[in-house]
């Protein structure tokens, strides 16, 4: 009973070993495989305008705040123009109305008063006259109403003048000042948007990248949504792959990582274990055998430093992650571990 279960854990261990050397593997490291990725940048016009000049090719190293395009912007300058001459006559509206009614205005209104005070004085006194006159037959009637509708008609106009003056003296309304600054904001918003989009006729790049695609060219229609250039942005590159659970446990963000790519053997790259994913998901059939297909596993990104942006998108790499040798009981070959029930202590 003893010999054969020594034969038994002979051949675990064995087989264990076939199986971790199959791998790839050895007790001191995994080795994930995937493909090296990085992030691209759809770059378009904020405004629908014809493109009036495209400045850089495919292939082409770009900093950020380099002008890759531009517009043209024929039509947006003299609207711009126009705009800027409604804010400066609006901004003298309300220069008007702070500093309120001018001396001469004053001055003036005052003199209307008088000359209204002179008429209704002059038509009272004729008005007078008449009614002496009725009393001893030297006047119509007719003339006493017309005298006492000219009196009406000074006096109204002297309350008038009256009404005007301390309207001048008391100068604009609050609400009248409000309401012209509203619009003098309005205008100012106005030129700020024009300047913006003439701005925007200006294609710069966001970051320092490598121009990937270039999709449209001079005299097309540019818009927001159609890109003019696809950018790839070189740093930071990652390697995508993905580790089995049952090697889950020994990694963790920001470990040590090289990664080496067919392009160069025997060359490595470092790098560092950058994200962990918590979700498992099914083998992406393009990196894993055909058996193991259907099998769960965790995404990992390994970022990699390559500062002579030697390395491309989608190249295959390998990446080698040193960790320690996996705790609880493992089979080696040499070596024989049994539980006690094997061993028949638990009957």
């Amino acid at each position: 009973m003893l010999l054969g279960l020594m034969v038994l854990a002979a051949a675990c261990s064995a087989a264990m070993w076939w199986w971790q050397t199959r791998d790839g593997r050895v007790s001191d490291q995994i080795v994930l495989h995937g493909n090296v990725d990085l992030r691209q940048v759809d770059l378009a016009f904020n405004n629908a305008e014809r493109i009036a000049a495209v400045l850089v090719r495919e292939g082409e190293a770009v900093r950020r705040g380099q002008v890759l395009a531009r517009l043209d912007t024929s039509r947006l300058e003299p609207q711009l123009e126009e705009a800027e001459a409604q804010v400066a006559a609006q901004r003298q509206v309300v220069q008007r109305l702070r500093n309120g009614s001018r001396p001469e205005e004053i001055a003036q209104a005052r003199a209307n008063v008088d000359a209204a005070k002179a008429e209704e004085v002059n038509a009272r006194r004729r008005d007078d006259r008449l009614r002496n006159l009725v009393g001893v037959n030297a006047a119509a009637p007719l003339e006493l109403d017309d005298a006492r509708v000219a009196l009406d008609a000074a006096a109204a106009r002297l309350l008038a003048a009256q009404k005007g003056l301390e309207l001048i003296v008391a100068g604009p309304r609050q609400e009248e000042v409000a309401e012209a600054e509203a619009r003098l904001r309005a205008a100012d918003a106005a030129v700020e948007l024009l300047r913006r989009c003439i701005a925007d006729a200006q294609l710069v790049a966001p970051v320092d990248s490598i121009v990937r695609s270039r999709l449209l060219e001079p005299g097309e229609m540019a818009s927001p949504q159609r890109p003019v250039f696809s950018l790839a942005v070189t740093d930071p590159k990652w390697v995508r792959a993905y580790v089995s659970e049952t090697d889950l446990g020994r990694v963790h963000s920001g470990m040590g990582a090289r990664v080496g790519v067919d392009s160069w053997p025997g060359r490595e790259f470092e790098g560092w274990v950058g994200f962990l994913s918590s979700v498992a998901e099914f083998t992406p059939k393009a990196v894993q055998t055909e058996e193991l297909r259907s099998s769960l596993v965790y995404e990992v990104r390994v970022f990699v430093k390559d500062p002579g942006d030697e390395l491309r998108l989608g190249m295959p790499a390998s990446v080698h992650l040193p960790v320690r040798p996996a705790g609880g009981t493992t089979c080696r070959p040499g070596t024989i571990e049994a539980s006690p029930r094997s061993m028949g202590g638990g009957l």
